[in-house]
């Protein structure tokens, strides 16, 4: 903090570079993760399930700090890369050698930047992106559930696919008018040795899925044999047991922050399998690793971007992407090793900092020698 009441000219200099060239990096990162991820599996959604576009957007604003947290680290690497870089073509770094500015003394405004950087993900990863990564699955099972009900119009149809290509149920409904379906017909297919098909005059969307009255139920055989008839006087057709059950599945401790984690873990370890426990393990470790990334990524960054004289074009942008590369090919493998139990959750979660942090070192400490 007393660093940051007394900023010389070099560091608000330095800081101002950063900044700027960090806010566009935010932006980048964060367009190029919703449009490769994101974006295209609220597509298969609406697509696939019905969800309204309304939802679907709401849906991304909600996925949007757990986002930012993973493109601040990016976002810092760049900024330092880009920002160092463009120093070096213009002789700045030179001047300021000859200035008796070393490396040391310019990296310093940096690191203070990592480390805001570092508590602002910090933060933001353990006080926003629980409760919204929370809200974002709920929303998306609650409108999954509920279906996209075209109010007002006549004789539409809609499909529910399984495995995301083949026919589960094919639906019919004559008219919608105030959430009230008239003449609904509802062929099931999902079973591999016969078939149903379900008739009613009237139906409503509720909470479990699409509630039908006084339906007709026909079971026909795969060879067109009527196998059954029945009339039941309620029925509701359910489009979420799935999907909570893979919501189940796939949640690995998001949901919570730092402080609940641990508490969590200690009071329910004897009731998981060990590949939950592992995977809620290494998640409890990211926590604390992802932060960090920050100061990994700086390390690293300001001695690549350290270019020859000669050198008369700006290679930021390059070694940003294969620094960025690098570290998620290691996090990748390290985290499929704490899943697995392979390795300590801990180290799994770290390991991406320590090899590059080690790599950083080496490099920074040669380049603050020689320059």
């Amino acid at each position: 903090m007393n660093y940051l009441k007394n900023l010389t000219k070099l560091d608000k200099y330095l800081l101002k570079q950063i900044f700027e060239v960090f806010v566009l990096g935010v932006v980048v990162f964060t367009s190029i993760i919703f449009a490769s991820d994101t974006f295209i599996s609220l597509i298969k959604q609406i697509s696939a399930y019905g969800m309204p576009v309304k939802i679907a957007f709401m849906i991304i604003i909600l996925n949007l700090p757990s986002v930012i947290v993973m493109t601040i680290p990016m976002s810092v690497l760049f900024s330092t890369v880009m920002t160092v870089n463009k120093l070096c073509l213009q002789s700045e770094i030179t001047v300021m050698k000859a200035c008796g500015i070393g490396i040391k003394r310019i990296a310093k405004p940096i690191f203070a930047f990592a480390a805001i950087m570092a508590f602002l993900t910090f933060f933001i990863n353990e006080t926003i992106v629980p409760i919204t990564a929370s809200q974002s699955k709920t929303l998306a099972l609650y409108a999954l559930v509920q279906r996209n009900i075209p109010e007002g119009k006549r004789n539409f149809s809609m499909k529910e696919l399984k495995d995301g290509n083949y026919l589960k149920r094919l639906f019919y409904v004559e008219k919608c008018e105030d959430k009230q379906f008239a003449n609904v017909s509802i062929l099931d297919v999902s079973d591999s040795d016969k078939i149903q098909i379900l008739q009613a005059k009237t139906g409503t969307s509720v909470i479990e899925g699409w509630q039908f009255d006084n339906a007709s139920v026909y079971t026909i055989s795969r060879t067109g044999k009527t196998l059954n008839t029945s009339w039941i006087e309620r029925t509701v057709v359910d489009f979420g047991s799935d999907i909570q059950a893979q919501l189940d599945k796939k949640n690995d401790g998001s949901d919570f922050n730092f402080i609940q984690l641990l508490p969590y873990l200690k009071s329910n370890y004897k009731n998981m399998s060990a590949d939950t426990l592992a995977k809620y393990q290494v998640r409890f470790w990211e926590k604390i690793a992802l932060p960090l990334t920050t100061f990994v990524f700086v390390l690293i960054g300001i001695p690549l971007a350290i270019t020859p004289p000669r050198v008369r074009h700006n290679r930021g942008f390059l070694f940003s992407i294969a620094i960025i590369f690098c570290y998620y090919i290691i996090r990748a493998f390290s985290m499929a090793l704490g899943y697995n139990q392979t390795v300590n959750p801990m180290i799994a979660a770290n390991l991406p900092n320590i090899i590059i942090g080690i790599a950083g070192y080496y490099l920074y400490k040669n380049k603050s020698e020689n320059i």
